[in-house]
């Protein structure tokens, strides 16, 4: 039921959105892997603006974990348990580890594809 109602509201928000908002809300090619990534990198290069490159990094990966959360796509059949701890920071750096691993195909992406991938390969869940 809870998946239905979030996957109805979400169809509604894109339908009701104009075209360019609702490229990017589906996760469209807008977004990409190595935008993403260009924060995620600053996070840690740019002592000036570090924290706020880390801040947008972050929102967007703990917000994608937080929406697998929502539809019970974490643990179980999923194959996904990100960790308990930490969990912004340790995404962030598998994500980055994951796209830098084959980064010209990689960094192309939808960000959400490659945050996916990323979630699926660095935090399998173990029995």
């Amino acid at each position: 039921m809870r998946r239905e109602v979030i996957a109805t509201l979400t169809a509604a928000m894109i339908a009701a959105a104009p075209q360019g908002f609702a490229q990017t809300l589906t996760g469209g090619a807008d977004y990409s892997a190595g935008d993403l990534l260009s924060p995620c990198q600053e996070a840690d290069n740019d002592a000036r603006w570090g924290a706020a490159a880390e801040a947008e990094c972050e929102q967007y990966l703990i917000g994608f974990v937080d929406a697998l959360r929502a539809v019970d796509m974490i643990g179980g059949d999923s194959g996904i348990c990100p960790p308990a701890l930490n969990t912004a920071d340790e995404v962030r750096w598998a994500f980055m580890r994951w796209v830098h691993g084959d980064y010209t195909a990689r960094r192309a992406m939808s960000a959400a594809e490659a945050v996916h991938a990323t979630l699926r390969e660095s935090f399998p869940c173990t029995n």
